[in-house]
């Protein structure tokens, strides 16, 4: 193993290429634990985008070889810190690795105006790129205690991240309870990450509806 020191002074372009990136910056400030002093704002969780840093010197130093895959865990909080926003942040971070004038859909809830609703799995689907995100207990992976967290898989050179975080026989343990009360999946329909929309109106994107099934709807632009 190697200590590489302070995540602040870390040059991606410097290190060593790998071909996975995994964190899970911070979550103090994004906990409903915590003072929620939110992503941007918070001292610690703030860290995040150190580590997005990182990535995209690494990817930028190797023309874009490494890393291929990125993976990001943190608290449920993430999902509603800054009322959703700072999940918000989280994506256009991660898919900006790969197109700098990314811009993500909000999720919307008429009857929440004021906050971004997210459900606790999704993907979005970009060119040549792709995000899933997924909420999943270590109960049923060993640990003796319930832990809820958000796990984010990237994958900056395809369209795999899907497949690997909600494709059965690509996870070990109870994937029949690893999501909250053993309930399907159901992703959010997040558009095509230019924001435009697909056939019949319904929004460019590829929709998981629960474990094993295949994808339906239309892959984003």
């Amino acid at each position: 193993m190697k200590h590489l020191g302070s995540v602040t002074e870390i040059n991606g372009a410097e290190i060593e290429p790998v071909d996975v990136i995994t964190f899970g910056s911070p979550c103090q400030d994004l906990s409903v634990a915590g003072n929620r002093a939110g992503i941007h704002s918070g001292e610690r969780s703030n860290l995040f985008f150190e580590a997005i840093r990182i990535i995209k010197e690494m990817r930028e130093a190797t023309n874009d070889k490494y890393p291929r895959y990125a993976v990001w865990e943190n608290v449920p909080g993430a999902f509603s810190s800054n009322k959703g926003r700072d999940f918000h942040a989280v994506l256009e971070a991660f898919c900006s690795v790969c197109d700098s004038t990314v811009s993500i859909p909000e999720p919307c809830d008429t009857k929440r105006p004021d906050k971004l609703v997210w459900n606790k799995a999704g993907e979005i689907v970009g060119d040549n790129y792709s995000v899933a995100w997924r909420t999943l207990d270590a109960q049923y992976w060993g640990v003796p205690q319930r832990r809820k967290r958000i796990y984010l898989v990237a994958d900056f050179t395809g369209r795999c991240a899907g497949e690997i975080l909600f494709k059965p026989d690509s996870l070990r343990g109870d994937m029949s309870q690893g999501n909250e009360a053993g309930q399907e999946v159901t992703a959010d329909v997040v558009g095509g990450v230019d924001g435009s929309s697909g056939n019949g109106g319904q929004l460019a994107a590829t929709v998981i509806s629960s474990y094993g099934t295949k994808w339906n709807g239309n892959a984003g632009a």
